[in-house]
């Protein structure tokens, strides 16, 4: 059975000589494996950019009453991005909330709220000039409502990080008392949660130990999230 959808990057693996296995967050069937066979060969040049982390495809896949990995019949970008892939901060943040993504959604079943919320996020993303230091942490404080541990305040987050018995104390890493104690979190949070816009968040290490708390939160609430690698690339984008 052939099913068109739009679907989202998460990742990609080498397979064999010249194939890629493919992970696709999808509108109509959710998170999907496929197989994808010969993008990696010298001509045509490029296919395998339709696979970078965060891509907006239209695609016709293969589906079969048995699950697991798939093929894929037709595939296209559907929106390309202008500046995603070009700017460092952005593709930075890109591949941290891709990783993160990829760790925490795993359910084989549409979810039109979840795929729309993605769709027009990373859209805004692309679309922004500026003001958008503070993407990351808005992706990471939205994405929890459609994950089922959303939170009306920073008090209820920092809360539950602190009955946990750790803080943050550098990029994905736990215990230790944090730089900043989290009192002071929670008013960045409540801010970030009630105005995106109005945010005083001051600097660049600031936002990374927001991160770090962040993570800390989903790690209490997504047992497989572990260590995120790519949190010590986009740290480095953000020191300034």
């Amino acid at each position: 059975m052939l099913v068109k959808t739009r679907g989202i990057v998460l990742s990609y693996l080498k397979y064999r000589e010249t194939s890629v296995i493919v992970r696709i967050y999808t509108e109509q069937l959710g998170l999907q494996s496929y197989v994808v066979n010969g993008v990696r060969k010298a001509k045509p040049p490029g296919r395998i950019a339709l696979f970078q982390p965060f891509t907006l495809l239209e695609l016709v896949a293969y589906t079969s009453p048995r699950g697991g990995l798939s093929r894929l019949s037709e595939f296209r970008c559907a929106e390309p991005y202008q500046t995603l892939p070009y700017d460092v901060q952005k593709s930075s943040v890109v591949l941290f909330l891709s990783e993160v993504l990829g760790r925490v959604v795993s359910e084989e079943e549409p979810n039109e709220g979840l795929f729309r919320f993605l769709h027009d996020a990373l859209l805004t993303f692309d679309r922004q000039a500026v003001g958008y230091e503070n993407f990351a942490l808005l992706f990471l404080l939205h994405l929890t409502d459609y994950l089922g541990f959303g939170v009306e305040n920073g008090a209820e987050l920092t809360d539950q990080v602190a009955l946990a018995g750790h803080a943050p104390t550098g990029p994905g890493q736990v215990g230790g008392p944090a730089v900043l104690n989290l009192q002071a979190f929670e008013q960045y949070l409540d801010e970030l949660l009630a105005d995106e816009g109005r945010s005083t968040i001051p600097n660049g290490r600031v936002r990374r130990e927001l991160l770090a708390v962040l993570l800390r939160y989903y790690q209490l609430h997504v047992e497989q999230l572990g260590e995120v690698k790519s949190l010590a690339v986009l740290s480095e984008v953000l020191a300034g």
